[in-house]
């Protein structure tokens, strides 16, 4: 297994792109437990991305599926081990008719998900759906892992249209997918036949009437500087009439605004009547696709290094719950007191490096101070009689 080579940037296609070797066809995991995709790239190969600024495509087939009256569960490990500022770590689920070699960000897919990461703001779990050929974002927040070690993300859809979205096999969201994913329109909607009444006061806070503008108030925001003079080499008919310039007025206190007060008739907001949206359509195949046949990487990383790993798409929640605790889970515990290790270590040669510093440091000192007295001793003898 190799990981797939830096392709241009964003904009343009993927260079090169590698296809990775999965387990193709459905295979029995635990009793019933179909699965169609696994990788742990067992023969010691590790897919990770290794230039900066740099586009990735991979993808690998696998048998064509269809989820349809069964659960969907999508499962990989990522570390960001080169502690991403910014860049994703998300896949991608296609149809069986995704054209490999020519894969980029305009490769229609199915399903988005994973962490992605840029600067403070973005630091989320994408989960993304394809319905009728329109992409649909959670509209839920999910933060996802920023830290350097390796974590497990787990997407599960079931045929009641319910999701769940597991990282490090503990739940981080889930709900209703027409709830939470703007496929549909509103199953309810204002009533157009029916106005707020005319004496209904929703203001929270008034104006309070006996709050009077001071008399000294009115100020203007720039005034002349009168202190300024006119320079000598002014010319009237190269530069116009002089006149003072503009300064800041530091009387000016601005617009007044009276204080405000609670409203003594407020009544809250006006619950606006609803009925049923006559454009509302209910769909039960939302959570369902056809033809499931391939899953890749489309992602722009400025500091490379992510390293992914222990790829699944089985039916069986379970099953997925324990292949992460089988992979993740035994290794997850050594990685942190690894991490403490190397971190121990590194704050020890850093000590030392220090000391020895200091040390150099004060070795040359020293010797500066001597050259200065032996100098001071030959450019002023003393004699007998000063002693």
């Amino acid at each position: 297994m190799m990981a797939a080579g830096p392709g241009a940037p964003r904009g343009g296609g993927p260079v090169s792109v590698v296809l990775w070797l999965g387990i193709l066809g459905a295979v029995l995991g635990t009793a019933q437990a179909a699965v169609y995709f696994r990788e742990q790239f067992l023969d010691g190969g590790c897919l990770q991305t290794s230039e900066n600024s740099k586009f990735y495509a991979i993808s690998s087939r696998f048998k064509p599926f269809s989820n349809k009256g069964k659960t969907l569960v999508i499962q990989y490990t990522v570390k960001h081990e080169q502690k991403i500022d910014c860049g994703g770590g998300y896949v991608k689920i296609f149809s069986s008719d995704l054209d490999q070699k020519n894969l980029s960000g305009a490769s229609p897919y199915y399903i988005m998900f994973g962490p992605d990461i840029c600067g403070s703001e973005t630091k989320k779990v994408h989960v993304i759906l394809n319905y009728k050929n329109k992409l649909h974002p959670i509209k839920k927040p999910i933060r996802c892992k920023v830290d350097g070690y390796t974590h497990l993300y787990t997407l599960i859809i079931r045929p009641d249209q319910t999701y769940e979205v597991k990282i490090d096999n503990e739940v981080a969201a889930l709900g209703n997918l027409e709830d939470d994913l703007d496929f549909l329109p509103p199953r309810k909607i204002n009533d157009p036949a029916v106005k707020k009444p005319s004496d209904w006061d929703d203001r929270a806070h008034i104006d309070d009437p006996n709050d009077i503008k001071p008399e000294d108030w009115d100020e203007p925001e720039y005034i002349m500087d009168t202190s300024d003079e006119k320079p000598e080499d002014w010319d009237h008919a190269v530069h116009g009439e002089w006149s003072y310039p503009m300064v800041k007025n530091p009387l000016y206190k601005g617009v007044w605004k009276p204080r405000q007060i609670d409203n003594p008739n407020y009544r809250g907001v006006w619950p606006h009547p609803q009925i049923d949206n006559p454009h509302y359509s209910p769909d039960y195949n939302i959570y369902s696709y056809e033809n499931i046949g391939a899953i890749g990487l489309d992602i722009w990383q400025v500091r490379a290094g992510t390293i992914f790993d222990n790829f699944l798409i089985t039916d069986d929640e379970d099953y997925a719950e324990d292949f992460g605790d089988e992979t993740w889970g035994e290794t997850k515990d050594p990685e942190k007191e690894m991490n403490i290790r190397q971190a121990e270590e590194e704050q020890q040669r850093e000590r030392v490096a220090e000391e020895e510093y200091f040390e150099q440091w004060l070795k040359k000192k020293q010797g500066g101070k001597r050259e200065s007295q032996k100098d001071r001793t030959k450019k002023s003898p003393i004699g007998k009689e000063e002693l």
